[in-house]
């Protein structure tokens, strides 16, 4: 079952790295949120994979306990990571009002060209 999960995180990786390298501001957005995704996973899978094996200690069975922390973690990260992706939903949305296109190369051209040069020294 890890090497499932570990060729699953890998493809997740994968997918949002090449996502993040696009120019458009929603690829970039979604390879944020999928790398999310994939930490998560990968939090998951190093906290052991069991099958029908309680998270905290049961005198009802004798099988080992799983390990509650990876679970409690992740529960955290996905709430703080939905956050983050709304927030930046709302940033790119509005860079897009703004500037009328989600081309990162053609959002630099919308900074202001200053007739003076900044200060060389104080």
């Amino acid at each position: 079952m890890e090497i499932v999960m570990c060729a699953v995180v890998a493809l997740f990786y994968a997918a949002s790295i090449y996502l993040m390298l696009s120019r458009h501001m929603i690829r970039i957005l979604l390879g944020v949120s999928i790398f999310g995704n994939a930490v998560n996973l990968t939090i998951f899978t190093a906290g052991r994979l069991t099958e029908a094996a309680p998270p905290v200690l049961s005198a009802l069975t004798d099988a080992e306990p799983a390990n509650p922390l990876p679970q409690a973690l992740i529960l955290t990260a996905i709430v703080i990571s939905f956050s983050i992706f709304a927030f930046l939903l709302v940033l790119g949305m509005r860079a897009y009002q703004t500037l009328g296109t989600d081309d990162v190369h053609r959002m630099r051209t919308a900074e202001a060209n200053s007739p003076m040069p900044p200060p060389m020294g104080y």
